[in-house]
């Protein structure tokens, strides 16, 4: 991390320095204790079954420097303890993110959108990556606690920091973006998702357009034929660049999916280039259009792109292909689903599947509001026309089967991993795919254990995430 003063982490906070040295200097934040180093700021959050404040104590003998904590903690702590005192933790690290942020010469891209957020992120930083130090978001740290972690990461020889701003309301885009003043702003698209909390399709679109008062004069990247966003786009006052449909800046001229990669030829401003992605899926190679969108909005040039293109790694349980027994194969794309990203995954399983026979195991879309009968009805007629048989789990992943001719529905995890593998003829080609509530992995990995066995554990972490 750059390194900050307890004074200077003080004013960040808006807090009161009770006690320690001002001139000790914090060379990392954490907000665990079991993870604190020396050197460490300890920063107290709260939760409904939680105060930070109570492992104050353990972080300091870890070697954290000081403790950022509420006065009711402060007050129990012996005088001379090592304290800055705020009214709130999780303002307090977005305060000390965002002076951080200031004093790094990195330059930021922020991504938001619907869908592909993470697989844009992972996509530009490998780009970027045998060209500059790149900091990126970790798996999933997207929101008003990962940002901040992200941000931290920066050293004074970072040069560009990409980072993943997710929101679950209006106003959490805007926030986010205040603390990481991005310097390109990448939208990738506009979807139903957390209709729920935002009401419609519309309100979705104007809060991811919350990046664009943050970007100021800054690049924004957008997809080229997103309507929803054009009301918002009136506002930007720097470069705009667009990829995707006919027209756009960015977009594919030619595609051809060879195995688990593609190879593609990349239009970029009339310029062309022959990309060799090590990934398939038309989905992500939108997703590819976006990051070299922003990575050419950074000053680099297409030719630039080509090398890093062939490395992207993905991150966990996203579009994930596995070997299953006798030729089948495991497209495990469970971290998160929505209607959009379960059409392109049902896309990518018919891509990669071959001659297999096609299985998808689909669980609840969450969050969609007073429509997720129609919108699962919705992803269950594509799988349909893609003749993919569904295996559907939970009370809403129902509509995805409107007859029971050629699917099955169990209404639960539990229920489904016990049919499993009975249920999937041997070499199928398999998608599993469910909203991250589910915790779908279970599902990925029972399908990849041998018989008999116990299934691995995938692991990944709670967190947004539309794909």
């Amino acid at each position: 991390m750059i390194p900050l003063t307890l004074a200077e982490a003080a004013a960040a906070c808006d807090g009161r320095l009770e006690a320690g040295d001002p001139r000790a200097v914090a060379t990392g934040v954490a907000i665990d204790d079991r993870a604190t180093a020396p050197g460490d700021l300890f920063v107290a959050l709260r939760g409904a079954s939680f105060d930070g404040g109570d492992f104050a104590g353990a972080a300091l003998a870890a070697g954290a420097i000081a403790a950022v904590v509420s006065q009711r903690t402060a007050s129990a702590m012996r005088a001379g303890t090592p304290r800055i005192v705020v009214d709130d933790g999780q303002r307090a690290l977005g305060g000390l993110a965002a002076a951080v942020r200031r004093r790094s010469t990195a330059r930021v891209v922020a991504v938001t959108g619907s869908v592909g957020k993470t697989s844009t992120k992972d996509i530009l930083a490998a780009l970027l990556a045998p060209l500059s130090r790149v900091v990126a978001t970790s798996g999933n740290h997207n929101n008003e606690i990962g940002v901040p972690l992200t941000v931290f990461e920066l050293e004074p020889a970072t040069e560009v920091l990409v980072c993943e701003l997710a929101m679950r309301g209006r106003g959490q885009i805007a926030e986010l973006a205040a603390i990481v003043k991005p310097d390109v702003g990448v939208i990738t698209n506009i979807a139903p998702v957390h209709l729920e909390l935002v009401g419609t399709i519309e309100q979705v679109a104007a809060a991811k357009a919350e990046i664009i008062a943050e970007v100021g004069r800054g690049a924004l990247v957008v997809p080229a034929d997103e309507a929803l966003l054009e009301p918002h786009l009136r506002y930007h006052t720097g470069r705009l660049v667009t990829f995707g449909g006919e027209g756009a800046d960015v977009c594919v001229a030619e595609a051809r999916v060879e195995g688990s990669a593609t190879r593609a030829l990349i239009d970029a401003f009339g310029r062309r280039a022959a990309f060799d992605f090590s990934f398939s899926g038309g989905h992500y190679l939108q997703d590819a259009l976006a990051a070299i969108g922003a990575f050419i909005a950074l000053g680099y040039n297409l030719e630039e792109a080509k090398p890093g293109a062939r490395s992207v790694e993905f991150s966990a349980l996203r579009g994930r292909l596995e070997e299953l027994p006798r030729g089948g194969l495991l497209l495990n794309d469970s971290y998160n689903a929505n209607p959009l990203s379960m059409k392109a995954a049902l896309d990518h399983l018919c891509e990669v599947a071959g001659q297999r026979p096609r299985v998808a195991v689909l669980g609840d879309m969450f969050e969609l509001g007073v429509a997720a009968a129609a919108f699962h009805r919705e992803v269950g007629r594509h799988a349909r026309a893609r003749g993919v048989r569904v295996l559907a789990v939970g009370a809403l992943a129902r509509d995805y089967l409107e007859t029971p001719e050629g699917g099955a529905w169990y209404a639960t995890v539990e229920e489904c991993l016990a049919a499993l593998p009975g249920v999937i003829a041997p070499g199928s080609a398999v998608l599993v795919k469910a909203s991250r509530a589910l915790r779908f992995e279970r599902v990925a990995d029972a399908i990849l254990a041998p018989p008999g066995a116990s299934p691995r554990l995938s692991g990944a972490p709670l967190g947004d995430g539309s794909r």
